[in-house]
């Protein structure tokens, strides 16, 4: 499908906060919106794995529609999983249900690193198809495009899967850092060029998620994880969408992370959106940043904060509010509507 023939989302509100152009209302969009809150999501999944399930175009686009349709968000967030690059290219892993990804050869070595061959457009068809087809079905709502982040990829190959301390992650990174960043630059060109891929097939924007960087000390982050973000975001630099780079647990690193070439910085729960801006100053947009588990707690108290969120991100040269994390599985998605409904009703320009 070329270029020239996908719609124009460049005035939609979601591309125009990004760029920190004046908006009629600020856009919304959930992280983690189309997944396991939603009762036609659990459906459509009986009995798919989670990777077959994101490498079938027909499923991904549905998967990928039913927030929008339910909650009607300013965005979609396309459906996939930050493992599906390294799943592409041969890397023997899988993602366990209550666990998540687990990987079979875990890399301690040089050797180890044989496993991480250069992500082409090849390898990842389905993407391009699913993001041709999604685009298509959207219309004017945008698209975005996501990939994981060198560090929080390095991170599930090194210690084998999830972790809560990093102890063998971190033990390398110091301990060896010549195989860290031999592994890093590996790692960022396939994030960086699975964000292309989205992008050219006609994703508006595009996300770097770096879901462990916040394990991380700001003078390690800048050493040792920063300048492999920036070479997978350095990769959609030419294509005119714009850059969102979230992090969990990141107050710390917001400039670092803003610095290696975002336009948009994701601000976690812990950092309210005024502090934020004040870290970054003019030159950034900022997304967030609702606690997800405020989700649960009565609306009035809810209402109040949203509307607070909506206050401080006026604040911002551009502002997406989104959670300060993902949609919890167990949340009732009509919250996720009357959230929607609310920030566009109190903050419209009109």
């Amino acid at each position: 499908m070329p270029t020239a023939a996908l719609p124009d989302t460049r005035q939609s509100d979601l591309v125009r906060a990004a760029r920190r152009e004046p908006v009629s209302r600020t856009p919304v969009w959930f992280m983690r919106q189309a997944g396991r809150s939603l009762p036609e999501y659990r459906a459509i999944r009986e009995g798919v794995p989670m990777l077959e399930s994101c490498m079938r175009p027909e499923l991904v686009t549905e998967i990928t529609l039913q927030p929008v349709r339910r909650h009607g968000v300013d965005a979609a967030i396309f459906f996939s999983d930050i493992v599906v690059p390294l799943k592409a290219i041969g890397v023997d892993l899988d993602i366990v249900p209550g666990v998540g990804p687990v990987v079979a050869r875990p890399v301690r070595s040089a050797a180890d690193l044989d496993q991480l061959v250069p992500l082409t457009p090849e390898h990842v068809p389905f993407v391009t198809e699913s993001v041709q087809q999604v685009v298509r079905e959207l219309g004017e709502t945008p698209l975005i495009g996501f990939a994981g982040a060198p560090f929080t990829l390095a991170s599930y190959l090194v210690e084998g899967g999830p972790s809560k301390n990093h102890e063998k992650t971190k033990a390398l990174m110091h301990g060896d850092p010549r195989l860290w960043d031999a592994l890093c630059a590996r790692l960022a060109q396939i994030s960086g060029e699975f964000l292309r891929v989205q992008a050219q097939a006609g994703a508006s924007a595009v996300q770097l998620f770096d879901s462990w960087a916040g394990a991380l000390s700001r003078a390690d982050y800048a050493a040792l994880a920063q300048p492999h973000s920036a070479a997978a975001l350095a990769a959609v630099e030419d294509l005119d969408v714009p850059r969102i780079h979230f992090g969990v647990g990141t107050g710390e690193l917001l400039t670092l992370m803003g610095e290696a070439g975002a336009e948009v910085v994701g601000v976690d729960y812990r950092v309210s959106l005024t502090d934020a801006v004040d870290r970054l100053g003019p030159g950034y947009a900022v997304q967030g940043n609702l606690d997800p588990a405020l989700l649960f707690a009565p609306w009035e108290a809810l209402e109040r904060r949203v509307r607070e969120i909506v206050e401080e991100g006026r604040r911002a040269p551009g502002h997406i509010f989104n959670l300060g994390h993902g949609v919890l599985p167990n949340v009732d998605p009509d919250v996720l509507t009357r959230v929607t409904a609310l920030v566009h009703e109190c903050s419209g320009r009109g």
